[in-house]
């Protein structure tokens, strides 16, 4: 049975851009010194039972460029949402008004946003390491195809070769992703 190279590639492909849409959603939730919905999504709270993101909880406004607000829908649930909030790490400390919690963003100080960008590319790193994972386990794909006589040496090669172009394809996205987000936090 021959091994169709443009599925093989298709799924490599998806499962990088996987790596990559879980980078975005993770530098959504770094503090920019603006408001940004992206910054509390991430965050989960101990409700029912379970831990549940904050957007399942209530809903999430930008009122203004300098604050966020969480309408929490069940009353009992507003002091975990503000607990949460808390321990999130981000710095923040929202002010409850109700069932609305008010979170003022405070600017940036030059050493915070050295710290998020060094968390930054942490995240960074991270991806490519799933990246490199993707393609390690592709690697070896290739090879039990070749020994158990599915492909050729030379078509061996020249898969291998479309899979490291693959994964320096995205290696590049993520490197340009870090940069992207490094100038956006350094911004003054």
């Amino acid at each position: 049975m021959a091994i169709d190279i443009e599925t093989v590639k298709g799924d490599i492909r998806r499962r990088m851009e996987g790596a990559l849409n879980v980078l975005q959603q993770e530098f959504a939730g770094l503090r920019t010194g603006r408001a940004a919905i992206g910054l509390l999504e991430p965050i989960m709270v101990d409700a029912y039972d379970s831990k549940m993101p904050l957007n399942q909880i209530g809903t999430i406004g930008v009122p203004d460029p300098r604050s966020l607000s969480v309408q929490v829908w069940d009353k009992s649930l507003v002091q975990k949402v503000e607990r949460a909030i808390l321990e999130s790490g981000l710095g923040l400390n929202p002010v409850t008004d109700g069932q609305t919690l008010r979170i003022p963003i405070p600017p940036l100080t030059e050493e915070r946003r050295t710290e998020l960008t060094k968390i930054a590319g942490k995240y960074t790193e991270d991806s490519r390491i799933a990246v490199r994972n993707v393609r390690r386990h592709a690697m070896d794909d290739l090879k039990r195809a070749e020994k158990d006589h599915e492909i050729s040496k030379d078509q061996h090669h020249t898969f291998a070769a479309d899979i490291q172009s693959l994964t320096d394809e995205y290696v590049k996205k993520i490197d340009e992703a870090l940069e992207n987000k490094d100038k956006e936090i350094m911004q003054v």
